[in-house]
């Protein structure tokens, strides 16, 4: 499995028009094959940055959504915010998981 981080600093003056994006995103990342699942994280601290964190069954099945027509038309509304809503650039992370401690049953909503 496969986790992709993109920490996001948003200005605390557009933080509910940043969370209504997401909430009202095209989704279209969700139908394809080997997502997982999608979370964004609201920062607990000021000044700290939203996460958007993704699971993917395999590095292939990432690397096909960020080549896709599906990519081009979800990231099509990132002007929909202007620049000064960000306090920098986003940080893209990607890690592999090697261990995973839910006990909860294969399937099991999350």
């Amino acid at each position: 499995m496969l986790t992709v981080m993109n920490r996001i600093r948003v200005h605390p003056d557009y933080a509910d028009a940043f969370e209504e994006r997401f909430r009202t995103r095209a989704g279209l990342v969700d139908t394809m094959p080997g997502f997982i699942r999608n979370e964004v994280l609201r920062p607990a601290q000021p000044g700290k940055p939203y996460i958007v964190l993704t699971y993917w069954e395999s590095r292939e099945a990432f690397e096909a959504w960020t080549t896709s027509d599906a990519f081009k038309q979800g990231h099509a509304r990132s002007g929909s915010l202007p620049k000064e809503a960000f306090d920098g650039p986003s940080e893209l992370e990607i890690h592999e998981v090697f261990l995973n401690s839910d006990t909860r049953p294969q399937g099991e909503p999350a």
